[in-house]
């Protein structure tokens, strides 16, 4: 800390502090307006059911030189949280954790190094992993490498909707199956957070973009955001009416979050050198073999945790830019308070006609 710093510290808490106002406090970017040093925050202790989800009060994290401080106002709720929390598909939590790998709020404090990017109150969204992960709570210390600006035409909620539905749904259209203009891509459950992220990239890059539901309010949101083909993926046979509407032989690119329901009947209506994006699945699933030959299509796993560092910057540029432009624009379904995080966790899974991003709303 620099002379000049220390002779202003002791001169605030001298008893001369009366000079300063609450705002002249604040235009100190060293100084963090006040708060309190604990905070609320849903912490798991061991894993297992919606039961092992409690809300503590815990401290308030410290940052180091290249991390911000971000009060939360909202943290995004995936099923891979309900993952985690029951010690499934390999996910195995060091213990006690907050869960949460993304949301967002406003920036209250700078590391040394943090200062050169950015600065207090600037609305950010975190992008957060194991194994500390942390977006359940009311606040937390994030990497300046990790932080995505959050644009002022997009609320707090909005925000904790960004990083994994847009940055999943980049991943598989744009890096991993190469979407080009004018292919057929078909988006499966589009309606829910991750399916309207890859509607809105598809669209914006030029697709024709198909897309199913499996609720009238669902299929109403996928008419309103102007999708090309809507199917109800409560009917039989949907993938070959979409098809029938698109008047394609078969799909370019299918955007897959349910692989153990679908993939079987996704690789019968591949075209040729089709493409299937694999974002979700939740058990095995049998399928012909004999596509592949047919179509010499590709299945490609998508994970954002594999994304690099040089990813990071790339998508998240693309992503601000569509922020910017106004054509990202996340879908907020049902908030949840914090008290009500069991509710949300069983709600994530066994809730039926997905419409939007479900939130955890901490302040």
């Amino acid at each position: 800390m620099s002379i000049s710093k220390i002779h202003a510290i002791s001169f605030l808490f001298n008893g001369t502090s009366r000079c300063f106002n609450k705002n002249s406090i604040l235009n100190f970017g060293w100084i963090s307006r006040s708060m309190s040093t604990t905070m609320r925050a849903v912490l798991i202790r061991s894993t297992g059911d919606e039961s092992v989800l409690n809300v503590e009060t815990i401290p308030v994290p410290e940052i180091s030189s290249n991390q911000v401080l971000v009060e939360i106002h909202a943290a995004g709720l995936n099923p891979v949280d309900t993952y985690i929390r029951e010690k499934k598909f390999g996910y195995d939590p060091k213990l006690p954790v907050v869960l949460g790998g993304e949301a967002a709020g406003k920036i209250v404090k700078l590391g040394k190094e943090a200062e050169k990017k950015y600065k207090v109150n600037d609305h950010v969204i975190c992008s957060l992993h194991a194994p500390n992960y942390g977006g359940y709570a009311e606040y937390v210390a994030c990497d300046v490498t990790d932080l995505i600006p959050l644009t002022h035409n997009l609320s707090f909620s909005q925000g904790a909707a960004v990083y994994v539905p847009y940055f999943t749904a980049y991943k598989a259209l744009v890096a991993r199956c190469k979407m080009q203009p004018k292919e057929l891509v078909m988006v499966h459950g589009a309606s829910g957070g991750v399916g309207v992220a890859a509607v809105q990239i598809a669209k914006a890059y030029g697709a024709v973009v198909a897309v199913s539901a499996g609720s009238e309010a669902g299929l109403k949101l996928l008419n309103d955001l102007g999708a090309d083909v809507i199917v109800d993926h409560r009917e039989d046979g949907h993938l070959q009416k979409a098809l029938a509407k698109a008047g394609r032989p078969g799909f370019d690119v299918i955007f897959e979050n349910r692989a153990d329901l679908n993939l079987g009947s996704d690789l019968a209506a591949l075209g040729v050198g089709g493409r299937i994006a694999i974002v979700g699945s939740r058990g095995p699933v049998e399928v012909d073999p004999r596509n592949f030959i047919r179509t010499e299509g590709s299945v490609l796993g998508v994970n954002i945790s594999k994304i690099t560092k040089e990813e990071f910057v790339e998508f998240s540029s693309a992503l601000v830019a569509g922020m910017e432009k106004g054509w990202l624009k996340p879908v907020v379904g049902k908030e949840y308070s914090i008290e009500e995080i069991q509710k949300a966790h069983s709600d994530l899974i066994k809730a039926h006609g997905a419409y939007g991003k479900m939130v955890l709303k901490i302040r």
